[in-house]
């Protein structure tokens, strides 16, 4: 992409306006504690806070792993990555309020859901399966999750509305207090949400995980208007996240500092054409270090600091054709993202690396997409084309640097690191209204471009996307798109209190990204980036690669309305990942697990017994050197009652003080704390929750 295309589309992000059709529906609903799971034929939906059985946890990505087929990869209190029937990071489409956006670090310690404190969120929608071909790209589902804000009202006159949530856990002693209020009528909406959370270190069956403290607060503003067929939205939110500990990475957090613009403009042109236009910008300015949240290493000349930026912007326009429910939409979008990292220490000014310096990925992106019925079947086809383009500075490197990582700069600087690609996304998403029995076929071919850390990791650190193995990763300038046929199947039943949602799938996936060995002699010390490595304490890198690889698997969720107010509730997740290569498995795939509750509930008094089953997890990545994990079952409880715009609600997880840890959580890099060096983290002890929040 040119300079001057580059500016061009920088430029009109800064002027267009959007609205998507997620937040809508968001704007339709009132706003209160929902405490039940939604599934349409395309898409799941975790509404509000589950206020009944869900520990109140402040990482958003908590809610999704509610859902079958979804998960979450653990790598801190406010660093959790959302992971859907196999895959994860930046492979699941994530977005806040329907925009996307690039993480600030090298190792993704600010995930997307980073930025949706649970208790700012309305509602998590999933994609089933795929994301549509207009919401841009991704191998697996899309994640958006939508943020408290005002509807529209009915008459001339204002009216004030609002929502406060607060909330404890005893098991690190955390609590938060956030909410919305705003006033809107017909055809004006102001909204202003804040939420400020504080943690310390989390218990365990055995002593306390060091470095586990969190500190986050965000305010911000939605203002709506609309004036006959049109509706204009702007949103503004800031977000400060203060010093929060990171145990599986080699540093913390001390802060990100991050701002989103978004605006955006829907409108009918004429009775059958309707316009939707958006626009925005997010900037993440973060630092980090291994020596204030952490016992500092004895060595001065080991200090180290990271200051990281990363600015997003996107935006697009569609022409829908048609209905709601019957339309063709043609449309386009782009997302320019620049990235750059510097390595310092502050103990040394001449000490200075710039790891990633501005690097950058454009991409333009084309669609036509059409939905419509035949009788009672029902069917949304789409097609994609995208464009990519991604470059790299020069390394620029203190007077303190000495020997390898010079050699490595000078080598990666005389390289053409330019690379541009295309890509084409093709889905078909089909179900059959057939009385209580709805079944559902997806078929799809979709694509991820690598990320910057993937192709231009030219220093050998562990900068790895979020991985947080303590594997150190090379970059790779050769990396194909990855590219995945996607099928899936299953029906949902609703019937007399009983529901039944079975879902099975299959990706077969060409040039996936993935560690390998970084050549055909591990351990052997002969060549620059392996010395390098070896002085950053692993003597044996891995580089992304391209594999092939597949992942199937099953996911089911059922409930059923018992006599005398009791309810069942199930979830269960089988997800299983193999190379094709060669004989290893995926890494960090998620075990099988199932999530079972019985509920009861009497007008606004509430009880529940859950537990939660997940199985030993032996299919590991050899060629990762990952651990296999044992299973375990845990048992939480509790209840609550509503009042009016009150509800309450408490109970106690993990009752029996179980020890166990989750298969996707990282390992443990702090000294002196009660977890041994490069153990898996383990979860949380026996802990006492209260969750409060009113609405008026």
């Amino acid at each position: 992409m040119t300079s001057k295309t580059r500016m061009a589309l920088l430029i009109g992000s800064s002027l267009s306006f959007t609205a998507t059709p997620a937040m809508a529906q968001g704007q339709e609903r009132a706003l209160t504690d929902i405490v039940v799971t939604g599934h349409r034929a395309e898409t799941m939906t975790a509404e509000g806070e589950p206020s009944t059985t869900t520990v109140p946890l402040p990482d958003g990505a908590e809610i999704v792993a509610q859902l079958p087929g979804a998960a979450v990869t653990d790598n801190g209190p406010l660093s959790g990555q959302v992971q859907y029937h196999g895959v994860n990071g930046e492979r699941v489409a994530t977005l806040i309020n329907g925009q996307s956006f690039a993480t600030g670090g090298p190792n993704a310690m600010d995930p997307p859901m980073h930025y949706a404190p649970a208790l700012l969120i309305d509602r998590v929608e999933v994609a089933r399966a795929i994301g549509p071909v207009r919401s841009g790209p991704s191998l697996g589902g899309q994640v958006n999750a939508v943020l408290l804000s005002p509807s529209f009202g009915e008459g001339g006159a204002l009216t004030a509305t609002g929502l406060i949530r607060t909330q404890y856990r005893s098991a690190d002693d955390s609590y938060g207090v956030g909410g919305m209020v705003g006033v809107a009528n017909d055809s004006v909406r102001v909204g202003v949400i804040a939420a400020y959370e504080k943690g310390d270190d989390l218990r365990f069956p055995g002593g306390r995980i060091a470095s586990t403290g969190f500190k986050r607060s965000i305010y911000g503003i939605t203002i709506g208007a609309q004036a006959g067929p049109g509706e204009i939205e702007f949103e503004y939110r800031r977000q400060e996240t203060d010093q929060s500990g990171n145990p599986p990475f080699s540093m913390d957090i001390i802060y990100f500092d991050t701002d989103f613009l978004r605006m955006a403009f829907t409108g009918d042109l004429t009775e059958s054409v309707q316009l939707q236009v958006r626009g925005g910008h997010v900037a993440v300015r973060h630092l980090m270090d291994n020596n204030s949240f952490r016992t500092p290493p004895t060595d001065p000349t080991r200090f180290r600091e990271s200051f990281a930026t990363s600015d997003s912007f996107n935006g697009g326009a569609s022409l829908r054709f048609g209905k709601a429910d019957s339309y063709v939409m043609v449309g386009g979008d782009f997302d320019l993202h620049t990235k750059y990292m510097a390595i310092s220490n502050p103990n040394n000014p001449a000490f200075f690396i710039t790891a990633f310096n501005d690097t950058t990925t454009d991409r333009l992106g084309g669609f036509v997409e059409a939905r419509g019925s035949l009788g009672a079947l029902n069917a949304e086809i789409g097609v994609c084309y995208d464009h990519y383009a991604q470059n790299a500075k020069a390394p620029v490197l203190g007077s303190g640097v000495m020997g390898g990582p010079v050699t490595l700069a000078t080598m990666f600087a005389a390289e053409d690191r330019r690379w541009s690609g295309n890509a084409l996304d093709a889905s078909a998403r089909l179900w059959l209204y057939a009385g209580a029995f709805t079944p559902r076929l997806v078929i799809a071919y979709k694509h991820r471009a690598p990320t910057t850390v993937e192709r231009y990791g030219w220093l050998t650190i562990e900068a790895s996307g979020g991985l947080a193995d303590g594997n150190i990763y090379r970059g790779n300038r050769a990396l194909k798109i990855e590219r995945a046929a996607i099928i899936e199947a299953g029906f949902d039943y609703e019937a007399n209190g009983f529901t039944l949602r079975p879902t099975v799938y299959y990706r077969r996936m060409d040039d996936y990204i993935q560690g390998t060995p970084f050549d055909n002699t591990p351990g052997v010390l002969n060549t620059p980036v392996e010395m390098v490595s070896a002085a950053n304490g692993d003597p044996t890198p891995l580089m992304f690669r391209n594999v092939d690889a597949e992942i199937y698997g099953a996911d089911v969720d059922v409930g059923i309305a018992l006599p005398a107010g009791f309810r069942f509730d199930g979830v269960a997740s089988y997800v299983r990942g193999k190379r094709r290569d060669i004989d290893d498995n995926l890494y960090r795939i998620a075990p099988p697990n199932a999530r079972l509750t019985l509920s009861y509930a009497n007008g606004g008094f509430s009880l529940f017994a859950q537990t939660h089953l997940v199985a030993r997890q032996d299919d590991v990545s050899i060629t990762n050197g990952e651990a296999a994990s044992g299973g375990y079952a845990l048992f939480n409880a509790g209840g609550g009652f509503s009042i009016g715009g009150l509800n309450l609600n408490a109970g106690v997880e993990n009752i029996f003080d179980r020890y166990y840890t989750e298969h996707l959580s990282g390992y443990n890099r702090i000294m002196g704390s009660d977890v041994p060096l490069l153990s898996r983290l383990p979860g949380a002890g026996r802990s006492v929750w209260v969750r409060a929040s009113f609405a008026f």
